[in-house]
């Protein structure tokens, strides 16, 4: 219980003096007016008070990942507590508040048109493919699982709920922002907050009474398969560390929001408490089990939302079976339709569409849709594998555009230099040994990874000083 009480108390600290830290370092003028306030069309570009939208940004970046990565990280022990402590502060806070900063100093723009200002054409057409193409592939997923959920529960077969869920993504995709999305999502919001808060007292209460059994810090590989933390386990938790869905969805608020001063409540703040949300729920998955066997063997029953069903349940009783259903059905529900609705800004910004109108809004959306469709036939299992690693991926490449970002503003590089550089040794080092991958040995993995890493590292500099 020590070890889950200090790395909440370091989530919560780290918002409060590193949050300023690096909100000093990028800097901020309340008194511009951004794209919000100038841009101002009632449909994407819509003034909203913070706190909405952070609650907005926390559910689009939230979803079931820092649920199902952080039980899936669980699996090998309370190390997993340092990376969603150390990852959310340093890397995925950070990754956020600049990927929503950045995205307002430009208008708005979409993450692949900030990459390309600061990477190059090359990687901007790169960028633009990779993130719908990860957007799509994000949107139809959250499609077939919610319905195959609702299916079980209700009766209703998945094609008439895969119908609906679609239905509803589109016109979340093309009404103005404040009309569906500005309206639901503070709500699914604050009860995913609720649903954590509940469990936590639960947790507290089970350590009190002797029901639950809260393991202390640990760097041993608790694994039941072996499977070595590293880079499997920074891929495993994903959204709960870091992700580089968020970068494709701060733009969206980016467009929103009405101070440079409200950046960091909205984009830190919002990965701090997914941070939090993630170290909630492995502490209960580890303290619910009480060994890594058996969340292991919970997994493989049912997979993480089963997990989700019996902890809350077992926990809350009533009252967290509701929560559950709000965990594993909405809150993924709540990504797929900002998935779509960040692809059609993407597209947009791409080919120079303007959407003020509904029909040009359609024009963009509805062959996303055709796509969705065709995809809800495939099978996903070894998609969503790739989905994993390739959402790293992204944030490495976003964390090397910020890098350079502040570079060029003169400002201090490090603050980003140094998680894109792990975060390289990170993916790449999971693509030349995953199952998934090259299934190269581990050795030889590393070493190239840290051999690639380290060339960036310098070829950075060198561009620095000769530019």
């Amino acid at each position: 219980m020590i070890t889950f009480i200090s790395c909440l108390a370091f989530l919560v600290a780290g918002y409060f003096v590193y949050g300023k830290y690096i909100q000093r370092i990028v800097g901020f003028d309340d008194l511009s007016r951004t794209p919000a306030c100038r841009l101002n069309d009632g449909v994407d570009y819509v003034p909203m008070p913070w706190y909405k939208a952070f609650l907005i940004q926390f559910l689009n970046i939230a979803g079931t990942g820092p649920i199902f990565g952080a039980i899936l990280g669980a699996m090998f022990g309370p190390v997993a507590f340092l990376w969603i402590t150390l990852g959310s502060v340093f890397a995925g806070a950070v990754h956020d508040y600049l990927s929503g900063v950045i995205s307002m100093r430009h208008d708005g723009i979409s993450v692949s048109e900030i990459v390309g200002k600061y990477l190059g054409r090359g990687m901007r057409t790169v960028m633009r493919v990779f993130s719908v193409i990860l957007l799509i592939l994000v949107g139809t997923v959250f499609v077939s699982s919610p319905a195959a959920l609702l299916s079980s529960m209700t009766g209703i077969s998945v094609l008439v709920w895969s119908i609906v869920i679609i239905i509803y993504y589109i016109i979340a995709t093309v009404l103005p922002i404040d009309k569906v999305i500005g309206k639901i999502y503070p709500l699914f919001g604050a009860a995913l907050l609720i649903m954590a808060v509940g469990i936590t007292v639960a947790i507290i209460i089970g350590q009190f009474n002797g029901s639950l059994r809260m393991m202390e810090m640990t760097l041993e590989n608790l694994h039941p398969k072996g499977l070595s933390v590293f880079p499997f386990l920074f891929v495993t938790i994903a959204c709960g560390a870091i992700s580089g869905f968020h970068a494709t969805q701060s733009p969206m608020m980016a467009r929103c929001v009405t101070k440079e001063g409200e950046c960091r409540p909205v984009f830190f703040g919002a990965m701090v408490v997914e941070g939090i949300v993630a170290l909630i729920w492995c502490a209960a998955t580890i303290a619910f089990f009480g060994d890594t066997p058996s969340i292991s063997e919970a997994v493989a029953a049912g997979g993480p939302a089963t997990v989700v069903n019996s902890i809350s349940k077992g926990l809350l009783g009533t009252f967290g079976s509701i929560l559950a259903v709000l965990g594993v059905v909405a809150c993924p529900i709540t990504s797929g339709d900002t998935a779509f609705r960040s692809a059609r800004l993407t597209l947009a910004d791409a080919t120079g569409i303007r959407q003020d109108r509904l029909g040009k809004r359609f024009l963009i959306a509805i062959p996303l849709f055709v796509v969705c469709i065709i995809l809800t036939q495939v099978n996903f299992d070894v998609l969503w594998r790739y989905f994993a690693w390739s959402n790293q991926t992204l944030a490495t490449i976003f964390l090397w555009t910020a890098t350079v970002y502040l570079a060029v503003h003169f400002k201090n590089y490090w603050i980003t230099l140094i998680p894109a550089t792990f975060m390289t040794c990170v993916v790449v080092s999971y693509i030349m040994q995953a199952p998934e991958g090259l299934r190269l040995g581990a050795v030889v993995s590393n070493v190239t990874a840290g051999l690639i890493a380290a060339v960036l590292f310098i070829w950075f500099h060198f561009r620095r000083r000769h530019s």
